[in-house]
Parts: structure tokens; C-alpha cells; sequence
């Protein structure tokens, strides 16, 4: 089956179980999202950037920040938000993160 048939198969069969259709059998997944960290400290960002073995400018473009950005949280002078903050989650997870997802290609 197609990619576009599973969806509209999907679509479908959510209409029917939202209109009350006793004959569609919904699977209810179930699943939690960790909470974004609240902060890091600038030492804590530094250490996950050479702990990934960037520069500045190249992790920046990895979070979708400027080098500017990048510097700033380094310094101590601005902190990242909250998407930010959960890419820097996973860097400090997974220093490949940006490997592993396909960021950076070699």
C-alpha cells in the first residue's frame, strides 16, 4: 500500500470513529514527551558544542541559530528558547545527534 493510501486509509477511518461508527477499530497510541530542559549554564553550552566537535558556526547552522546566538549563550549573555534548548537536549544526549538525524551529511 502506498504512503498516500495508509494516510487517507488513516483520515478515513478517524472520520468514521469521530462520527460514532461502532465498526471502526481505533487504536488508541499512547505515548509522553520529555520536558525541554529548563536551562543550560554557558560552560554546560560550550561543553555540548565540543563535545560535538563543531565550531561555533557550524553548530549554529545546525540549530538554525546565528554564530551570534551561538556566541551570546557562551558569553552568558542571552539564553536559548525553548527549541533551542531542546536541540541542545539532544546534543548533550547524543554528540552525533546532527549525524545520526541527517543535519550534517559527509
Amino acid at each position: 500500500m502506498s504512503r498516500y493510501n495508509e494516510i487517507m486509509q488513516g483520515l478515513q477511518e478517524a472520520l468514521a470513529y469521530a462520527q460514532g461508527d461502532p465498526t471502526v477499530n481505533a487504536t488508541v497510541h499512547r505515548m509522553s514527551v520529555s520536558s525541554v530542559p529548563s536551562t543550560f549554564t554557558p560552560d554546560e553550552i560550550k561543553e555540548i558544542r565540543l563535545n560535538a566537535k563543531m565550531t561555533q558556526s557550524i553548530f549554529a547552522s545546525c540549530i538554525g541559530v546565528t554564530k551570534k546566538a551561538v556566541e551570546a549563550w557562551e558569553g552568558g549573555r542571552s539564553k536559548p528558547d525553548g527549541a533551542a534548548r531542546r536541540t541542545l537536549g539532544l546534543f548533550k544526549q547524543n554528540p552525533r545527534y546532527a549525524d545520526d538525524v541527517g543535519i550534517i551529511v559527509r
